[in-house]
């Protein structure tokens, strides 16, 4: 069912719609080399091979991973006899430095129109030799409408799909296929084909596929949540996101993506992260307590690790919130980049040597115990500094209220010393 042209190819019209960008360059044949990027079975190869239908260039397949240098050779002598090539390069996230070496005079001179594809993300894993002789293009899961005009197209074609097979689908079993597989449509495919093939005629001379049949030829839902892939990162990120903007549901649905792979160690990485970033001294015992619902779940495994998660998020997510400490630490590290530092006052330096006195260090050092309230006015930071504030506490919380009150007496008092 691959197309044959771009007018052929479902889903992803941001890019090939009328009027689109790569329904602009085959229109004017004007093509540039491309990277397509997104999850798998969303339609990179077949963008690809729909270009080179519309256009009539010749079409050639390789991986960057498995083919060698001399299959490229090959290409690139056959781009030289004919005028032009689209060579499309899977997974081109992993082309070596020798391949890479000889197809670049190539895509400069125009003989090789290079698609590359990847799951990847092409900012982070593809050489920015690469990246700046290509457009970088990001394709997406298909929508479950356009998933459904697939599905139909295979179960109606003869020739390339299923048509000559007397098959009946109903309405409950096409939207699992649809929707079991996240918007990736060659398993959507692959389970259609299983399906029928794998179920016999029924008494009335039909393949009858029911809800049953594709939930087993289907298996299990693919969630784009894989540890190692950009699906993971932006997961979590979406996860951390919700949690700071105080969505419990979403913060929830994205926690049950990570519970859905088995992601336990990125769920206790990343709501520490959250816990001390984004509630922070709003709410210091949330915090602690996210820490023991991890420690919780880490003992408990899944399933019933996710209880004291679920515990932790929803707390997080309604919690008041204060960037307060990060962007305080953040400030004093800037600082400390742009070369302010200055010499330690003497009175704080390490007295606990003979000869320290001798030195001046420590001498002059104010014990804060040994006066009312346990505070002395006493210089700190390196005299260049003096001056320095890097916590700009908020409010949002009794917590920071109670700190913000204590921190602005303190300065007051400090920088009203005799």
């Amino acid at each position: 069912m691959r197309p044959r042209n771009i007018d052929e190819v479902v889903g992803q019209q941001h890019l090939i719609g009328p009027g689109k960008i790569i329904w602009r360059m085959v229109k004017a044949k004007m093509l540039s080399s491309m990277i397509l990027y997104g999850p798998p079975g969303t339609g990179k190869t077949s963008i690809a091979s729909a270009i080179a239908g519309s256009t009539k260039y010749a079409f050639r397949k390789l991986n960057a991973a498995t083919d060698t240098k001399k299959d490229l050779q090959v290409v690139v002598e056959e781009a030289k006899m004919s005028g032009t090539v689209i060579l499309l390069l899977d997974e081109i996230h992993r082309l070596d430095k020798a391949k890479q070496d000889f197809l670049l005079p190539h895509l400069e001179s125009g003989h090789i129109i290079l698609i590359g594809a990847t799951t990847e993300n092409p900012y982070i894993n593809i050489n920015p030799a690469i990246r700046s002789r290509t457009q970088i293009f990001e394709v997406h899961p298909l929508s479950i409408d356009d998933m459904k005009i697939a599905i139909d197209r295979a179960l109606a074609d003869p020739e390339r799909g299923l048509g000559k097979m007397p098959i009946m689908i109903d309405e409950k079993a096409k939207t699992a296929l649809v929707t079991a597989t996240n918007g990736d449509l060659r398993s959507a495919l692959n389970g259609l084909e299983l399906a029928a093939k794998s179920t016999a005629k029924g008494e009335d001379g039909y393949i009858h596929l029911n809800l049953s049949t594709i939930e087993e030829s289907v298996q299990k839902r693919n969630l784009v949540a894989d540890k190692n892939g950009d699906g993971h990162y932006d997961t979590v990120s979406a996860f951390q996101k919700s949690i700071r903007g105080s969505d419990v549901d979403a913060a929830l649905h994205y926690l049950a993506r990570l519970i859905e792979a088995g992601d336990l160690p990125s769920i206790a990485r990343r709501l520490s992260v959250i816990a001390y970033e984004d509630v922070g001294l709003a709410n210091p015992p949330a915090c602690a307590r996210t820490i023991s619902a991890i420690q919780a779940a880490e003992k408990l495994g899944f399933p019933e690790g996710r209880i004291p998660l679920a515990n932790a998020v929803i707390e997080l997510c309604l919690s008041p919130k204060s960037n307060s400490a990060i962007m305080a630490i953040d400030n004093a590290l800037e600082r400390l980049h742009q070369g302010h530092y200055g010499k330690i006052p003497n009175h704080l330096k390490d007295a606990h040597y003979k000869g320290a006195a001798k030195l001046g260090h420590g001498t002059d050092y104010k014990y804060p115990h040994d006066f009312p309230e346990d505070w002395v006015r006493q210089q700190y930071l390196p005299d260049p500094i003096k001056n320095d504030q890097y916590y700009h506490p908020k409010e949002n919380g009794r917590f920071e209220k109670a700190y913000a009150k204590q921190y602005r007496s303190l300065i007051n008092a400090q920088r009203h010393r005799q």
